[in-house]
């Protein structure tokens, strides 16, 4: 596994939910923020993957809720990509943590099993790794 790379977010008061506390759908918003902002700093902006016809897929996503978040709170959500040992696999995995900021406290941890699609063949393409490192500007953002 990588090392992982983050983003800073801000709770904000239109995401929270009859609770008070982080409505569990913007988990899984957060985590692709961070995801494609990892992406961006690798040089993989959605334009390039689209002139590329790639675009990175989630087949499964798991996500296990430990602390509330609140109105305010900040965090940084973490995404460090898993890459398979064997380039035939399509699959890779990429672990996330959503951290507060005031006490280093994990309030939730992410996993997805991903891949990258072929826009043309609707097809998960084969060495994902290594597509993505053909195209990336700085592939060891991504641990490539």
């Amino acid at each position: 596994m990588t090392e992982s790379f983050s983003v800073p977010i801000v709770v904000r008061g239109y995401e929270l939910d009859v609770n008070g506390h982080l409505n569990w759908a913007h988990y899984l918003h957060y985590a692709e923020h961070a995801r494609w902002e990892c992406l961006r700093a690798a040089g993989l902006t959605y334009q390039v993957l689209a002139a590329a016809g790639l675009g990175p897929v989630n087949l499964e996503a798991n996500v296990k809720f430990l602390r509330e978040l609140r109105d305010g709170d900040e965090v940084t959500v973490s995404a460090a990509f898993d890459w398979p040992a064997d380039p035939a696999k399509k699959t890779f995995r990429v672990r996330q943590l959503v951290t507060r900021a005031t006490d280093g406290e994990t309030a939730a941890e992410l996993t997805t099993v991903s891949g990258v699609i072929d826009a043309h063949q609707r097809r998960l393409v084969g060495d994902p790794a290594g597509r993505l490192r053909s195209l990336a500007a700085v592939p060891e953002v991504l641990g490539l």
